[in-house]
């Protein structure tokens, strides 16, 4: 039932997911089966899976827009009407249920077959007994708000996130149940798929293939015959390119086990997209029996070794031996309402994630566990997952003997659906429960509980083996929330309005999440908020959506402001007052470069820091959210920035004081780049007052610190710390070339940071043409520095937006239409730094 394979070609899986009804009733009003046909309840129609709000969304009886309605408060029922055929011979039918939030009750046809405990434990049950031509399932859900009136111990700290702290008893997402942090929207119903399914033939289960580094397999199964009977052999069997190693494995067991391995010579290796390619090998088992032999799919295997590298008491990754910088950001559903999976909108995320340069995506605790497609993308895009277990801080009852054999199923199911994965990288035990129980007071001995530091990492051992585990997303130092030792929530620079030089003086090791803003949107998500465009930041409509923490005298809205006083040198509450459409121009701007420039000191050579993820990837609903997209999945401004920001190729200059400007260089590409470097100097936004080239060469796989000094003729006091005068410059450009005169990267310091005002007009053009493909590219110049260039054209979407210009300085942009249109692209594009916009003429 979970796991790589289900069964095999001779199998069928009929999806019980139309024609379903569900209706809610006051909690614990109805016991029985009987007792709910006379009670006339308010039954409306909806699909499988879904959750309750969902449901009711689609009925048109709630919106994320109307007052908020407690789920948990109320029982909810959920039936379904359907035929089956008779009974085949040498046919098993079962009944799968892969998810149900959360206490549930399950009857077929008046018998009840099961009683759920855990949002996050599938379930399967024999039901030929029980089947009639003509069937009805049931479901029941229990009231939360009900259970948790139950009287039961104390937690030892609490959790400030979480509206009820003895939710710790109860296996479900805390999504939707943290005020400030999520739309109130909390998961209850079968979010996951319910299926019957027609077994004939072999059966597979406890499927297990671990694939290293060296190219070796190690496979492992158990199998039988329905209806008795037994394997006569099992092959393990992997494809790649045309190329077909098969290898046999040998009984392990007397229950039907089977294990082995398979060398795979000059193996093609797994790497994250960032450092390599992520090969994948098609994997199958061969099953032989009387009846003669059957060939199951078992996925996909990437040969790779993932180790945690813990010097000097630090955490950082190494794939293939090679350590990588991981840098990423926290996953959250495509559909926080729903939690379905919508395929093509998943495509699109994994696209902004790679075009993005992140390399990891943390699941966290807080959220779900993802689906198999979410996986199948991981691995086939070359993107790390460090996987938590669902616990988030609270004080989980680790000494209830029922609590804990729900949590063995749970974690014993998910880690046979992500052994052998070649993106996961990490399995963690828990979010920030360590650091939760320090900073509220609970003694020292109670920060490392036996259920993360031995039950869960030897389950994690034994069925994840070449994983790393790790007991909390912050653990490993003196406290759990020190930077400079292990992993930590680092948010020194953010919610802690520490100066941007504490990226360096925090001496950040791995930062597990990070850099969290009410990141502005664009106008179209603005419009998608009540209110519409014209609600302002301080309108209660826009404060409901911004993230804060519960019972803080604070949001992080006010988070972007202090940094739009520092970056930008203004006022924000003066900028608002003043002009409020170049408050959230600004808004949108401060945030990319925080996060810019947070992630430039971490890649520097001599940084200590080897990852960093943003929370989040993804906003929730429409709203300043902590994601750098959208809940559409649109880029907002900061998506750019980090795009350049953590490109495998990358650029960056650091202000030294006395010590000058120092450029720092990243290849983290597997191959070596022979180019060439160029320098060139401005002043008063347009004048060239120097440049100078030198010849660069970058291994695969390494980064570098280079001096600009060293390259000019002189000494021009780049950083102005000498301040012999007036600066000479005020703009240095760096642009590193390949030996085709390609440009690979490139990088603006502009002395005093970005500028805070407008001029009049910087001499902005924009042309729009077809290219040699027939796709419409826009060539945009300008004659004086512009600064963060944004496009405002109707219908289209732009490759790269929010870059700067240099003086004199010309690109061209690919434009992308969002719809099916033969119209040209028309409309403006804006410098922050510039009153008039450059309108787009051409074809």
């Amino acid at each position: 039932m979970t796991g790589r394979v289900r069964g095999n070609a001779d199998h069928r899986a009929d999806s019980l997911g139309a024609g379903w009804e569900f209706a809610s009733s006051r909690p614990g009003a109805l016991t029985s089966v009987a007792e709910l046909t006379m009670a006339g309840l308010d039954w409306l129609p909806t699909t499988v899976p879904s959750t309750v709000a969902a449901s009711l969304q689609g009925a048109g009886r709630w919106s994320l827009e109307a007052p908020s309605r407690r789920f948990d408060g109320d029982d909810w029922w959920y039936r379904l009407r359907f035929a089956a055929a008779p009974a085949e011979p040498g046919v098993e039918r079962w009944l799968c249920l892969d998810g149900l939030a959360t206490v549930a009750d399950v009857w077929l046809n008046g018998h009840r077959l099961l009683q759920s405990r855990g949002m996050f434990t599938a379930h399967e049950c024999r039901v030929d007994e029980w089947l009639r031509p003509e069937n009805e399932l049931l479901l029941h859900f229990h009231s939360l708000d009900e259970l948790l009136k139950a009287k039961r111990p104390r937690p030892r700290w609490r959790a400030p996130m979480v509206e009820h702290q003895q939710l710790r008893w109860f296996r479900t997402t805390l999504l939707g149940r943290t005020p400030g942090w999520s739309p109130p929207a909390a998961a209850v119903g079968p979010w996951r798929e319910i299926r019957l399914e027609h077994r004939r033939g072999a059966i597979l289960s406890h499927v297990r293939l671990q694939a290293d580094g060296d190219g070796l397999l190690t496979a492992s199964c158990r199998g039988h015959i329905v209806g008795g009977g037994t394997l006569s052999g099992v092959s393990v069997e992997i494809e790649r390119e045309g190329r077909i190693l098969r290898g046999p494995l040998a009984p392990s067991d007397a229950h039907g086990g089977f294990s082995g391995q398979l060398v795979v010579p000059d193996v093609a290796r797994w790497w994250p997209h960032t450092h390599g390619e992520p090969a994948l090998y098609d994997a199958r088992l061969i099953l032989t029996h009387a009846d003669g032999e059957d060939r199951v799919s078992a996925g996909a295997v990437g040969f790779r070794s993932v180790t945690v590298r813990r010097d000097d008491g630090g955490f950082g990754l190494e794939v293939n031996g090679t350590p990588v910088f991981c840098r990423g950001a926290c996953w959250t559903p495509i559909d926080p309402v729903s939690l379905r999976e919508d395929p093509a909108a998943l495509d699109r995320t994994f696209d902004r994630v790679v075009e993005s340069g992140m390399n990891m995506l943390r699941i966290g605790g807080t959220m779900v566990y993802e689906s198999d497609g979410f996986l199948d993308r991981a691995d086939q895009r070359g993107v790390l997952l460090w996987q938590d277990l669902m616990f988030a801080n609270m004080d989980y009852p680790e000494d209830d003997p029922a609590f804990l054999e729900e949590v063995r199923t749970e974690v014993s199911q998910q880690c046979a659906r992500l052994a052998g994965r070649p993106s996961v990288a990490v399995i963690c035990g828990n979010s920030e429960m360590e650091q939760q129980a320090a900073m509220f007071g609970a003694s020292r001995d109670r920060w490392s509980p036996p259920l993360f530091h031995s039950l869960l990492a030897s389950l994690v051992h034994d069925e994840c083996a070449g994983v790393p585990y790790w007991p909390s997303s912050a653990h490993g130092g003196d406290f759990p929330h020190q930077s400079n030792a292990g992993t930590s929530s680092y948010y020194g620079v953010g919610a802690y309005l520490r100066p941007l030089e504490d990226a360096r003086r925090a001496e950040v090791r791995f930062a597990t999440e990070c850099l969290a803003f009410a990141n502005v949107p664009n106008d179209a998500a603005i419009a998608r908020m009540p209110g519409g465009l014209a609600t302002k930041v301080h309108h209660p409509t826009w404060k409901a959506r911004t993230p804060r923490d519960l019972g803080a005298g604070w949001d992080f809205d006010d988070v972007r402001d202090h940094y739009l006083a520092q970056v930008f040198r203004m006022d924000p509450l003066t900028l608002r007052y003043a002009d409020h459409d170049r408050y959230l121009e600004l808004s949108r701007v401060v945030t990319g470069e925080v996060m810019a420039q947070t992630f430039a000191e971490w890649r520097r050579t001599r940084s200590a820091t080897r990852g960093g993820l943003i929370w989040f990837l993804r906003d929730l609903w429409a709203g300043a959210g902590w994601g750098v997209l959208d809940e559409t999945g649109a880029p907002k401004a900061a998506w750019h920035f980090l795009r350049r920001a953590l490109a495998p190729v990358a650029l960056s200059i650091s202000d030294e004081g006395v010590n000058g400007l120092r450029l720092h260089l990243a290849n983290d590409r597997a191959t070596s780049i022979t180019g060439t470097l160029r320098v060139s100097l401005f002043r008063a936004g347009e004048i060239p007052v120097g440049s100078a080239s030198a010849r660069i060469d970058a291994p695969g796989h390494s980064t570098q610190e280079l001096s600009i000094d060293a390259m000019l003729e002189g000494f021009r006091d780049l950083s102005h710390a000498y301040r012999f005068g007036a600066p000479a410059q005020d703009l240095v450009v760096a642009t590193l070339e390949d030996a085709d005169a390609t440009v690979l990267a490139r990088m603006m310091f502009l002395l005093g940071g970005p500028p805070a005002g407008r001029e009049l007009d910087v001499g902005l053009q924009a042309t729009v043409s077809r290219d040699a493909q027939d796709r419409w590219v826009l060539e945009v110049g300008t004659r004086r520095f512009a600064y963060a260039l944004r496009f405002d054209i109707a219908g289209f979407e732009a490759d790269d937006e929010y870059f700067s210009l240099a003086p004199g300085e010309t690109r061209r942009i690919r434009l992308r239409a969002l719809g099916a249109t033969d119209a040209a692209p028309r409309g403006k594009v804006h410098a922050v730094n510039a009153d008039v916009a450059a309108k787009v003429t051409g074809a």
